[in-house]
């Protein structure tokens, strides 16, 4: 009988937001018998049409992994082992707070990753424990890929995530440095399906050009691609401004009344004319200023630059120098240039007074050790090995990570390795124990993606049109699983002295009265009341959407936007709010209420690339690259995304093989100032000579990690051969790119 339920069993069809990568596509998912049996990208999905990539379809595997973890763990005697979620909460609650007492809020330290951002209990509750903890030892992964992008977007228009996109479906003119959007379908740009949009772009008569010292896949649809040498974009895009005033090629457009600086932009650029970068670019002068005036001679053009403009030492001038030319050029806020997206919820810059405000800031405090400033609210994640290590009053002896594993994606893990075995008390929020999560006292399970309700706080913001989609759980959690935002409510209340029995859902409503009087002054009862329906980030969700910029602002305006009507879309793919539009000066939140082209911190860092104008090019350096079967370091235990071809490999011009004795699919020897590893050589055109690429997020081999099927092929660690010292002073961001080094061929 039981055979004959199973077989006969319904379908069921879901409609899910894929939480894997930032392209945030629309899956439709069949399940029979709480099994997976299909996933499919969405059709009538509003954003992503259908589109889907290797990884959504790995979901299934994610869900069934029999490495990912249900119940929580403890260490014993050097070995983890189940317990009971009470047990877990109670050996936080006995071992935490004593250290706190003893040492002071910052003998806490917390870290998050990636996933968080696909996470929104996550994402809307991790700052609850963070404020809860006091400390000012807060890590996250931004300062390994992205905030020099984001601190130039905060000091140019007003906030962190205020970042111009491509108008990809108007444009006529792409120029891409060190990004790959058609493997990553964006990033700081949720683009999905970027092939078939690069593709119409050209069909149109448009023009596809990429920079990279890889012939990436991006590349390889391009219409044209030009070698550069890694951490040689600062010369290159500050030579195009200086061609750009030395050409009478500037033209503000509609932003001209709008902008601050550009004279002081002129004046700093002066020392980049192409000539004198071309040797460090590796690029002719005259292809230098070939390639400005195409980008000024475009009706609407864009100019998009991702991680290996971020990854290096000028990351955030690199950053900064992109938005610099698409406003020269005249087309910042312009339909077919860069523009901003109008999230429904969460996104500062449709909040509060238009067109001014506080702008962004750093340094309010600086790490113990290094002294490296506080941006955003964090430390750079290379300064954390030494604040566990060095002695003396603000050590870090307690550490939280939530959903994020440095010891594989930063530099110099093995440092970092042996710093978390220093600490009195490590606890992790992970679905697996992996190379950073076996150090931890405590490891609390979160739920898988499946279980989980998801909508994107972050993405819609970055996205290349407005939408609202919202994705209910496809299947019900373990039975006594709390929610990822409960357990971090708990473990707050863990933090503040209040104990392991506090009731998390008591805590919220406390939580959430206070800040509704506080955001919604004599009208905080009946917002109280309009979302009484709804908890946790659910009810934040309803709030930020009632009082977005299409909300119904509690029933003003009838036909606005309520959770309700988004949550009711799920089926139908969601809903489209439109294409970007120009949003300069509403959107800007700078103190002056203009665009701050010429930022101080800006210029003064500028002395940096002019004093290192003749600084010799290297023989041979190494940079990272990534794969549309792969996302950092947590996905290579899934078998449909881990089959087929072994993907760690160092890619090497034949130049370089020849001159360094290796062959194809023979291992070497790479080694650096700070490290060593050895890895399988493929022998490419595709690399520029001088460069090789070996992918991020490899070297599965730790002992006390469980993730059987990535153990397999464990690839070598790039993190191993980087310096945690080396950073952008700007942003803190880590050093990924352009390291130098020596490599030949292993000797067994």
């Amino acid at each position: 009988m039981t055979e004959t339920i199973a077989a006969t069993a319904p379908t069921t069809t879901h409609h899910r937001i894929c939480p894997l990568c930032e392209a945030c596509c629309g899956l439709e998912i069949k399940v029979q018998d709480r099994k997976v049996i299909s996933i499919r990208g969405h059709d009538a999905d509003v954003f992503s049409a259908g589109y889907i990539c290797p990884k959504g379809v790995a979901l299934k595997d994610l869900h069934e992994d029999p490495d990912r973890l249900r119940t929580p763990l403890i260490k014993r005697n050097g070995v983890h082992v189940p317990a009971t979620w009470e047990e877990a909460f109670a050996e936080i609650e006995r071992r935490l707070p004593p250290i706190l007492a003893a040492h002071g809020r910052n003998a806490a330290g917390i870290v998050v990753g990636n996933p968080s951002a696909h996470k929104i209990g996550l994402l809307t509750y991790f700052g609850k424990l963070a404020r809860a903890l006091g400390t000012k030892n807060v890590f996250s992964a931004s300062t390994l890929d992205q905030m020099p992008k984001q601190l130039s977007s905060g000091l140019m228009f007003g906030h962190w995530l205020s970042v111009a996109l491509p108008d990809i479906t108007r444009t006529d003119y792409l120029l891409v440095l060190g990004a790959n959007p058609l493997v990553s379908n964006g990033s700081m740009w949720t683009v999905p399906d970027f092939k078939g949009k690069a593709r119409a772009l050209q069909a149109r008569g448009g023009k596809l050009v990429v920079v990279d010292p890889r012939r990436t896949e991006t590349a390889a649809v391009a219409d044209t691609h030009h070698f550069i040498r890694p951490n040689a974009d600062v010369f290159l895009l500050a030579a195009m401004v200086h061609t750009l005033f030395a050409e009478g090629l500037v033209s503000l457009g509609n932003v001209a009344e709008w902008v601050n600086g550009v004279k002081d932009v002129q004046k700093a650029v002066a020392p980049f004319t192409p000539d004198a970068v071309a040797a460090r670019c590796g690029m002719a002068a005259d292809t230098i200023r070939a390639l400005t005036r195409e980008l000024a001679a475009a009706p609407r053009a864009a100019v998009y630059a991702r991680i290996g403009t971020c990854t290096q030492e000028y990351g955030t001038l690199a950053s900064w120098l992109v938005d610099v030319l698409n406003t020269l050029t005249g087309n910042l806020d312009k339909e077919g240039g860069v523009l901003f997206a109008k999230s429904a919820a969460f996104a500062s810059n449709t909040a509060g007074k238009s067109g001014i405000g506080k702008g962004v800031s750093t340094g309010r405090h600086h790490a113990r050790v290094s002294g490296a400033p506080e941006v955003y609210g964090e430390l750079p994640m290379t300064c954390m090995a030494e604040e566990i290590e060095t002695p003396g009053e603000g050590q870090i002896r307690a550490l939280f990570t939530v959903a994020t594993n440095p010891v594989l994606s930063s530099p110099n893990g093995p440092r970092l390795a042996k710093a978390l075995d220093t600490l009195d008390f490590m606890v992790s929020m992970d679905i697996y124990l992996n190379e950073t999560t076996r150090h931890a006292d405590v490891i609390l399970p979160g739920v898988s993606p499946l279980e989980d309700f998801h909508y994107d706080v972050a993405f819609p913001q970055l996205s290349w049109r407005n939408h609202a989609r919202y994705s209910p759980p496809v299947m019900q959690p373990t039975p006594g699983q709390p929610e990822e935002w409960q357990t971090l409510l708990k473990l707050a209340a863990i933090a503040r002295g209040l104990g392991a029995d506090a009731d998390a859902n008591a805590l919220d409503d406390t939580q959430f009265a206070e800040d509704a009087t506080r955001l919604f002054g004599e009208h905080a009862d009946a917002v109280i009341d309009a979302t009484k329906g709804f908890k946790g980030p659910q009810r934040t969700l309803e709030v930020a959407l009632r009082s977005g910029p299409y909300g119904d602002q509690f029933g003003r305006k009838p036909d606005g936007l309520t959770l309700s009507k988004v949550m009711a879309s799920n089926s139908t793919g969601g809903i489209d709010l439109g294409a970007l539009q120009p949003r300069i000066p509403e959107m800007l939140r700078t103190p002056t209420g203009k665009v701050e082209l010429a930022p101080p911190s800006m210029l003064a860092d500028l002395a940096r690339p002019t004093a290192d104008l003749q600084r010799p090019v290297p023989d041979l350096v190494i940079i990272g690259r990534r794969d549309v079967r792969t996302n950092n370091s947590w996905m290579h235990n899934l078998p449909i995304l881990a089959k087929g071809p072994f993907r760690c490999t160092a890619l090497v011009h034949p130049q370089d093989a020849q001159r360094l004795g290796l062959q194809d699919g023979a291992m070497a020897d790479i080694r650096s100032a700070g490290g060593q590893v050895r890895a399988q050589v493929h022998i490419t055109a595709d690399m520029m000579p001088g460069v090789v690429s070996l992918p991020h997020g490899w070297g599965h081999d730790a002992k006390g990690a469980q993730l059987r099927v990535a153990a397999e092929r464990p690839g070598a660690n790039l993190n191993a051969l980087l310096d945690d010292q080396r950073r952008d002073p700007m942003s803190g961001n880590a050093v990924l790119g352009g390291v130098v080094i020596t490599m030949q061929a292993a000797v067994a």
